[in-house]
């Protein structure tokens, strides 16, 4: 006669696998930028001075009123975007942080 063996009982247990928090990139460090305006009257006075030798040609970059805008725009739109994604990092920080204690508030 062989032993008998006592039935194993198998419990299988699911864990959530740990979130991953990759680290926040570094601040954004944005750089002076100096503007200048230059109207027609003060154009013509720049390029005398040009001319005559008493200012350094420097090229000149030009934007429209609605280039401007659009400019701007594009700006708050990149910063609503940039809210946005912190926002989202934030929560999930959060829900994950919150994790441990429901757990441990299950296990008693």
């Amino acid at each position: 006669m062989l032993p008998r063996t006592p039935p194993v009982e198998v419990k299988t247990i699911t864990l959530p696998a740990p979130m991953y928090h990759p680290p926040m990139p570094i601040e954004v460090n944005m750089q002076d930028v100096t503007w200048s305006v230059l109207t027609p009257a003060l154009m013509s006075e720049y390029l005398k001075l040009v001319e005559e030798g008493r200012a350094p040609p420097e090229a000149y970059y030009a934007l429209t009123t609605s280039g401007y805008e659009s400019l701007s725009m594009n700006m708050a739109e990149l910063k609503r975007y940039v809210t946005n994604v912190l926002s989202i990092v934030r929560y999930y920080r959060e829900q994950d942080k919150q994790a441990p204690a429901q757990k441990e508030n299950n296990d008693e």
